[in-house]
């Protein structure tokens, strides 16, 4: 008589939570989400690298310009999230995206950010491959500091959302709770810049 074999263990289902809300102040006024990257809005290059990074849905917080973005950007099959507050800052945005994937059946949020174009496919492959349970707390590293993309396991997002005030996203959080981080290192593949002033849009070309 043969013994049952194990069940397999299902990988949770984790979803790309896209942050493109700002109004890029620095850059003058240009909404982040519509800035020209190679001949398409960046929004539509960051949503392409979560679905090749392994997301399953991803929605996308959209802010500044809002009827713009859905108009110029194609983002077909994205969960288009609007955030009325956000010039208060990445915390509003992150709290609103959270809520609009609670309504869904993720297990976990890879966080991303519409302004890091040098973060890659391959450095959300490996944040994603962490991701165990959905208590999880991963986030890349860069020669130890640790930066985006960020997971959250469901378990986790209502102290997120608590915590995310102002611009700090959910930094308060992860300081809190630093010990239980899993950090992946992604310097290898990935560069971590923002795109936030006149001169950070030589990276764009």
């Amino acid at each position: 008589m043969r013994e049952s074999e194990p069940a397999a263990v299902k990988a949770p289902r984790i979803a790309g939570l896209l942050l493109a809300a700002g109004g890029g102040r620095r850059l003058g006024g240009r909404p982040k989400a519509l800035l020209p990257y190679r001949g398409r809005p960046l929004v539509e290059h960051a949503v392409r690298v979560l679905r090749t990074g392994g997301c399953a849905d991803v929605h996308v917080v959209i802010g500044a310009a809002a009827d713009r973005v859905r108009e110029e950007a194609a983002l077909d099959g994205c969960v288009l999230v609007e955030n009325p507050e956000w010039e208060q800052g990445m915390g509003s945005s992150l709290r609103a995206g959270l809520a609009s994937l609670s309504a869904g059946a993720a297990q976990a949020a890879l966080v991303s950010l519409v302004d890091q174009p040098g973060i890659g496919a391959e450095a959300v492959r490996r944040v994603v491959a962490a991701c165990a349970s959905p208590s999880s707390l991963v986030c890349a590293a860069y020669d130890g500091r640790r930066g985006h993309p960020v997971l959250f396991g469901a378990e986790r997002w209502a102290g997120i959302a608590a915590a995310a005030t102002g611009d700090r996203g959910a930094r308060a959080y992860l300081r809190e709770h630093e010990a239980e981080i899993t950090r992946v290192e992604c310097g290898d593949v990935a560069e971590a810049y923002d795109i936030d002033t006149e001169a950070d849009l030589v990276r764009l070309k």
